[in-house]
Formats: structure tokens, sequence, C-alpha cells
């Protein structure tokens, strides 16, 4: 039996996915059917989007007699939900219960502390905000989703179709989980995580901090060589305490967070420009080609001239390559601060800038960049 807990305010569309997935009798499809117990977390009628109204058969006292408990999305990152609901769902999960968060959703579970000390996702755009105000999630802004045993989280919109056919597949196998996939028309099993959607420069949450003037000189500067002992000194602190500064206004650490903007900047420049792979890596402040590669690879999951063969191989024809020219200045193709959004949530070790990519680490620090709605490529990791 699956539970869905509502709330008044919540998008459509991350609502409807569970509804979808664990509501509508596929047998004949070859698809186990589940039981559904849509549940209101708060007095409706529910508003979602496009000012619908939303009535639910069931309140709270539902998710008692729930397997499964999903909360698809909340209202707003910043707002507290309803202590009658949060209750409810520490003692479902008290109780045994699966609880899963979908998107915003994860906001939810964090408020009511069943994803502290866990990996949790949300959508990448919302991973700055939950890292920071739950310190004790391990957030990690890269994978579709997280399966932590009894409570899973995703990302986004769709992801949360993910987090579902998994959910299906570890209920009842890979061929329940394709044949809803194929009903759905959708893939069963999606490769890469939100890497290719991310982009970034500087983080909003420091904006009107005094930090912000290192932070905007690092982009300004990204093609020199220099280290966080550099940005520190220029902060006027010690590495440790610039570290801690860093991470508590952004969420994320300093070293990762400029190893992903000089990857973020070849990756720019593989698009549009005719530089060798280790010109750019000259010009993106990497001490040699090898350590481009090896932090390329782990943030994009391809090679340089695999990323730019595949990116050249999808761009419309006749579009042409601009002239890179400077790195930085008003005239310059590529601005060191286009848009100014958040950095990830932070955890694990801290990875070199030294050339030895093998010293790169792994942990929810890591936020690879890209553009929305840009094609896959190869090589892109796979959600657990």
């Amino acid at each position: 039996m699956v539970a869905v807990l509502l709330f008044s305010g919540g998008p459509i569309f991350e609502s409807s996915i569970p509804l979808s997935v664990f509501g509508i009798d596929r047998q004949d499809a070859g698809v186990p059917r589940y039981r559904l117990l849509v549940s209101a977390g708060e007095d409706g009628p529910l508003r979602t989007t496009g000012g619908l109204e939303l009535t639910a058969p069931h309140g709270l006292e539902a998710i008692a007699r729930a397997g499964t408990v999903v909360v698809p999305a909340w209202r707003s990152i910043t707002a507290p939900p309803p202590e009658d609901a949060l209750d409810a769902l520490r003692r479902a999960h008290e109780e045994g219960a699966r609880i899963v968060g979908l998107c915003t959703g994860a906001f939810v579970l964090a408020a009511a502390g069943l994803l502290d000390g866990r990996p949790a996702t949300t959508h990448w755009m919302y991973a700055p905000t939950l890292a920071k105000r739950y310190p004790s999630v391990h957030v990690d802004p890269r994978e579709l989703f997280v399966d932590d045993g009894d409570v899973l989280t995703s990302a986004g919109t769709a992801a949360g179709i993910d987090l579902c056919l998994h959910i299906v597949r570890t209920d009842h196998g890979n061929e329940a989980a394709g044949a809803l996939a194929r009903r759905l028309v959708v893939p069963p099993r999606r490769s890469g995580g939100q890497e290719r959607y991310l982009d970034r420069s500087l983080p909003e949450e420091i904006g009107a901090d005094p930090l912000a003037e290192v932070v905007a000189w690092a982009l300004e500067h990204l093609h020199e060589q220099f280290d966080v002992e550099t940005l520190a000194a220029r902060a006027y602190m010690s590495r440790r305490t610039f570290d801690r500064r860093f991470r508590s206004l952004t969420g994320s650490a300093p070293l990762q967070w400029l190893i992903t903007q000089r990857v973020l900047q070849a990756q720019r420049l593989l698009e549009t420009s005719d530089y060798s792979v280790d010109e750019v890596a000259g010009r993106c402040g990497f001490r040699s080609p090898v350590a481009l590669r090896g932090h390329f690879r782990r943030q994009l999951g391809s090679s340089p001239a695999a990323y730019r063969a595949a990116y050249r191989a999808r761009r419309p024809q006749g579009e042409k390559l601009v002239d890179a020219g400077p790195l930085t200045g008003p005239d310059s193709p590529v601005p060191a601060q286009t848009r100014r959004t958040p950095v990830a949530g932070s955890h694990g070790p801290h990875p070199s800038l030294s050339p030895d990519p093998g010293r790169h680490g792994h942990g929810s620090d890591v936020y690879a960049s890209g553009l929305m709605g840009r094609p896959s490529l190869p090589g892109q990791r796979s959600a657990p």
C-alpha cells in the first residue's frame, strides 16, 4: 500500500507522478498493482498549479496504514511544513514504512529529521538551500535519486519518475519496471545524473557578503594558476577559517568549487573555440592537460576530446564557432559571471588541485556543471 501526501501549493506535475505510477491498474501490461491512498497533509481544498483545487480522499491518518509514503513536493523551500504532517511521517517511519521524497519533498523529510546523517538529493537548484538549512543531511546534488534503504529522495520533476520506477524494480523486479516504463514511454533506467543540467557561477547566498569579492576575483582569474590558499590570503583569513566561512555561506568546499569552475570554463572553451585540449587546460588554470582530463572525466563522465566531438556532432549545421578571445573583460564571449546561481551542498574529502587526477574525491561536493537541456554525452555516470 502506498500513501501519497499532498500539500496545498505543490506543483501538479510532481504530485501526479506517484499517482500515475502507483494508482493506475496496469496488470494487463504485467505491472503488479499497488493500493493507493491519497492523503492531505493539511486542511483542504488543496490548491495547485494553474489555480486548480484538489480534495484528497484521506487525511494524515491514512499514512499509518501504508508501507510506503511518498511526499511528491513541498510548496516552499523556506517555509516549515505543518507539524502534524511531520509527526505523522515520523511515526510512519518508526513503524517501518518506507519514506520517499520527490524533488522538494526532500525538504519535508529533512524537516521531520528523517534525513539526518543520511545521503539525500533534491533538484540541483535547491540543493544548496537544503545543505545550509539541514547541515546534518549529506546532500548529493549529482544524483537523479538516492536510495538509502528506508528513506529515498529524488531530484526534480522527471527524476521522480526514475525513483518511482526504481521502487517498482525493487519491489517486483526488472520485468515489472520495464513493463511500466514501456507503458509510460520512458527509459527504464536513465544514464547520467544531474551534472548536465547544472549551471552556476557566483553563489546568490554570498552576494552581499565581503567574501563575494574574493569569489568574483577567482571567477575573473580562472586562467591563472592559484589555489585556495591564495583566496584565503585575499580574504585576510587563515585557510581553516576561509574553508569554514565559505562552506557556511555556500554549502560547498572552496577547493571543489574552484575545480568545478575551472571545468566549467573548459567546457565553454571546448564548445566555443578551436583551442587544443592542452591550450584549454592552460587557459583554465590547470597545471597540466592531465589534470584537466582527470577532473573533466570525473565531473562530466567524458574526456575533453570526446565531449567536444559529441557537442559538435549535435550542433546545428551552419553554426560557427566564435573566437574565444580573452577570458575576462566586457568583450569576452565566455564571461566570468553570467548568472548568479547556487553552489552545492558539501560533504566528504577535499580533493586536490594537483595534476594527479587520482586524488580527486567523490564526496557530495562534486557539483559538475552543464547547460540546461544539453544533449546527453558519452560516459556520464548512472544513478545508483
